[in-house]
């Protein structure tokens, strides 16, 4: 019996295991006990939240992700994952099943709570409606990832209790995006327009910022730019002003901040493991822990060398060349790997006290520039204000008094779009951006050759897992990903 059917299996039959290849959850397959009231909903609803893991979906989804991108190197058994020119090797190809298994565990839990809060009679109508919403809203966002990961995908709209349901062909990706579509428009109609503090949880404007996005991806530009511009003009957040490159940790090194619309929280009791692939171990103070991999190491022959402007405090906030020894003194980082990340850390200071971002205000503005001018075949007045603003923000300026770095104006459609998508690699470094934004903007190949690198038509998407193929019914080799 393969892996897959094995772990669902002893799921089903005990109800106890945690293993992460267990696509239904302890949580959920007691039915004669659960689901009766509304602690019930929603502690099912915190169980689909709880697949999302500590760093959006694991470490192991977070680096794929990541070292996907131009301006990254992996190193260690990461390292072949920056060497585009060659399909993954046997040990990447296990982190994309990881990430795949994942990713249908959190799609399972939201189906749970879909399929069996509908029923319960002891709850308001104004929590159903709530929990309800919640759910589509996680259950758009991981297949989300999954569409984007791997292309078409199997669809599943009901939770998987028994291995009679584990036939699912692949469907096109325009069933995908439109099934994330219909889960988002009943996310934005019935979601909250103040969670106040609580965003670790989805409300209104989250499920706007994850439909903008969607919309961009799949280039309906005009609803792109709505859902956009109606966060802005919500007068829910601000953007945070900084006048010095540390400023930026009030973005990321707190509970919530003004700009924080979805975040996963950590403490320093619920730390994260960013940090530790990001930096050295006792690299203080950036890692106040022994244990460090250093194992996404920046590329500065990319855009973020030399040709980034030194006076953009984001460049100085991103990067450290230095840090303290255990006596205090501080050493050169060794030649070998001169430069490292610091915009996630770990260290005495409560500084590890951050928030992982699923969609901060910012962004809204760049996916709002972004939108109009494709919309509008050209850049507007406001469109260029807006990403003028993030700029000004990067090197210390009032947000909305016309600086010395602004852009000008009379740049071609083409133009904008490409600066834009090169703001966005600045703002949205180490945050899961880079790679779908080459991928979606079809400049990935232009963007490697830049730094010296090809790219192979087969590293577009990742391998479906084998165990899928051989589990599935719907599936057969001939529906696997080219290259594998």
């Amino acid at each position: 019996m393969k892996r897959i059917t094995l772990y669902i299996l002893i799921a089903i039959l005990f109800s106890s295991c945690n293993d992460m290849l267990d696509e239904v959850p302890m949580d959920f397959v007691s039915r004669s006990n659960f689901y009766t009231n509304e602690i019930d909903a929603q502690g099912a609803l915190n169980g689909a939240y709880d697949a999302t893991g500590p760093d959006f979906y694991g470490i192991t989804h977070y680096l794929m992700v990541e070292l996907h991108g131009d301006y990254l190197n992996g190193r260690g058994s990461q390292a072949p994952i920056s060497i585009m020119d060659q399909v993954l090797n046997q040990q990447n190809i296990g982190r994309c099943e990881t990430n795949w298994l994942t990713l249908y565990r959190a799609v399972n839990r939201a189906n749970a709570v879909l399929d069996n809060v509908v029923n319960i009679e002891d709850i308001t109508e104004g929590a159903r409606t709530r929990i309800l919403a919640e759910a589509h809203f996680l259950r758009a966002m991981a297949y989300f990832e999954l569409v984007r990961g791997w292309g078409p995908v199997p669809i599943k709209t009901k939770e998987s209790t028994d291995l009679s349901e584990l036939e699912s062909p692949r469907m096109y990706e325009s069933d995908v995006y439109d099934l994330i579509i219909e889960d988002l428009l009943i996310a934005e109609k019935d979601l909250s327009e103040d969670i106040g503090a609580e965003t670790g949880r989805a409300g209104k404007w989250a499920a706007k910022m994850l439909l903008s996005h969607v919309y961009l991806t799949i280039g309906e530009w005009a609803e792109a730019a709505s859902r956009a511009n109606d966060v802005i003009n919500s007068g829910k957040y601000a953007m945070v002003q900084v006048t010095e490159p540390d400023d930026f940790y009030k973005i990321f090194a707190s509970e919530t901040s003004s700009e924080d619309i979805m975040s996963i929280h950590h403490s320093e009791t619920s730390t994260s493991t960013i940090p530790t692939y990001l930096h050295r171990g006792s690299a203080y103070p950036y890692n106040n822990s022994s244990t460090g991999y250093f194992a996404w190491l920046p590329d500065m022959n990319s855009f973020i060398g030399d040709s980034w402007d030194t006076n953009d405090l984001r460049k100085q906030f991103n990067f450290y060349e230095k840090y303290q020894d255990s006596d205090g003194n501080w050493v050169s980082l060794p030649s070998t790997v001169p430069v490292l990340m610091k915009k996630f850390i770990n260290n005495a200071d409560g500084l590890n006290i951050y928030s992982v971002p699923i969609y901060r205000y910012t962004e809204a503005f760049l996916f709002y520039a972004e939108a109009a001018c494709q919309a509008e075949g050209a850049p507007s007045d406001l469109a260029l204000e807006r990403l003028n603003m993030v700029k000004r923000r990067a090197y210390g300026y009032d947000l909305n008094t016309p600086s010395p770095v602004d852009y000008p104006s009379g740049m071609s459609k083409d133009e904008f779009v490409g600066t834009v998508l090169q703001e966005r690699a600045y703002e949205f470094m180490v945050e899961r951006r880079r790679w779908f934004d080459l991928k979606r903007t079809g400049k990935v190949k232009e963007a490697f050759a830049a730094v010296g690198k090809n790219i192979i038509d087969e590293r577009f998407f990742w391998p479906i897992p084998e165990d899928e193929i051989n589990n599935n019914p719907a599936i057969n080799q001939e529906d696997q990903n080219p290259g594998y």
